[in-house]
């Protein structure tokens, strides 16, 4: 077996089928042809190309496994060849073989990335190729092992950022019921910053909130957390409406890290008789109410969301709500999944008629809605994602609050 000599333009780089691409990074003739000589008296299983530096090894190194690297090279002394092709690349499996019998050195070397140091002329063709095949398989069990790392603290990051976006309701009044669900949009595992709340207030007002960091991923989830913490903090510290969102949209600009980030928000504050109450839309889309049988969306200004309007008026409107109702705020992840294959998106007005269709399946001795919330928000997004024709593209947030007139069983 003879190095193919990648300098000389030889069109001869594709290995043999079932065999292991390896580069020799050598400039000295002599020393390219002994390791040649070596490997072919062991019959070695290799396909192996040369490069005479490091420049040249950047511009021809494409899917192999391993390489052979001499740290004496025109362009790179030392460690410097082992750092560069960790940054180059981090996958490969590096065996330096120099002629420098230097077991410091070598120690340095496995410290830098290398997997193995072999030395010139002590290393016979049979040693080389066990060496080689043993650096390609650590190599992978390293990588192996840092991406289950990786995954580990990925998902104790999740879990804790999730924590923060979907706490516990804070409730006492037991006509109240709350069902939420949260939803990362494709077949990411990425969080987003859609986050909810319902905290029920000391003087007997039960205020719930959805919003929607716009983006996805751990700063956006982090920012998510940090405004869903400044609502609750606000209510609690019994803050006005008005000034608890004032409150987020502060905390928003000067926690986000990027300066046109916003987040919508819905915030619905019902009074404590249960059959009223007050609507801010930040941005967000409308929230739907149940009730009677019936589904419509209710009605209240829109302003634009924090983190884009730099005013601190929050317009809202009274809402009426009745004595049995439910109503539904979701994040624009549950409605901006197609509807077919065309561009057509469920939207709201799809929305309604999907609650209308599982209201018409109700029959006589099904449970009070207020009870079927759960099967109603699981039906929902299952029906929105079978219109999308798989997992929907955006993270949704969805919340159900529900109030039944009476407590019995």
């Amino acid at each position: 077996m003879v190095a193919e000599d990648v300098s000389t333009g030889s069109p001869a780089r594709v290995s043999r089928a079932g065999r292991t691409r390896v580069l020799l990074i050598e400039d000295d003739d002599g020393d390219a042809l002994l390791v040649d000589e070596l490997l072919l008296d062991a019959g070695t299983p290799f396909s192996m190309s040369r490069a005479r530096s490091m420049a040249e090894a950047r511009g021809v190194l494409t899917d192999e496994l391993c390489v052979l690297l001499d740290l004496e090279l025109p362009d790179s002394r030392g460690l410097q060849g082992v750092r560069m092709l960790q940054e180059f690349r981090p996958d490969l499996a590096v065996v330096v073989l120099t002629g420098i019998a230097d077991e410091h050195l070598g120690e340095q070397a496995v410290a830098a990335g290398a997997q193995d140091y072999l030395v010139k002329g002590q290393v016979d063709g049979y040693l080389l190729q066990r060496v080689v095949r043993y650096a390609i398989e650590r190599r992978r069990a390293e990588e192996t092992q840092r991406l289950l790392s990786e995954a580990r603290l990925y998902a104790a990051e999740n879990t804790r950022l999730e924590r923060g976006l979907l706490p516990s309701p804070l409730l006492s009044d037991e006509r109240l019921s709350v069902v939420a669900r949260y939803r990362s949009g494709g077949q990411q595992m990425l969080l987003g910053g859609d986050f909810y709340d319902v905290v029920e207030a000391p003087d007997g007002w039960v205020h719930a909130v959805v919003g929607d960091v716009c983006g996805r991923g751990p700063d956006e989830a982090a920012l998510g957390v940090c405004l869903r913490v400044a609502w609750r903090t606000m209510i609690l510290a019994g803050s006005p409406a008005p000034d608890t969102l004032t409150a987020v949209q502060q905390v928003l600009e000067h926690e986000r890290h990027q300066e046109r980030l916003f987040a919508t928000m819905c915030m619905l504050s019902v009074a404590p008789d249960r059959a009223t109450g007050q609507l801010y839309l930040a941005g967000h889309p409308q929230p739907l109410l149940i009730a009677d049988g019936t589904v419509r969306e209710l009605q209240a200004p829109i302003t634009l969301p924090p983190g884009i309007t730099g005013g601190s008026q929050w317009p809202s409107a009274p809402v009426e709500l009745g004595q049995d109702w439910s109503v539904l705020i979701y994040t624009d992840g549950l409605v901006e999944g197609k509807t077919g294959t065309g561009p057509e998106r469920l939207g709201s007005d799809g929305l309604i008629r999907l609650v209308e269709k599982e209201l018409a399946q109700d029959v006589a001795g099904h449970s009070p809605l207020r009870q079927d919330n759960e099967r109603l928000v699981d039906a929902l997004i299952g029906q929105a994602r079978e219109l999308n024709g798989g997992d929907l593209d955006d993270d949704l947030a969805v919340l159900v609050l529900g109030c039944a007139a009476t407590t019995g069983p």
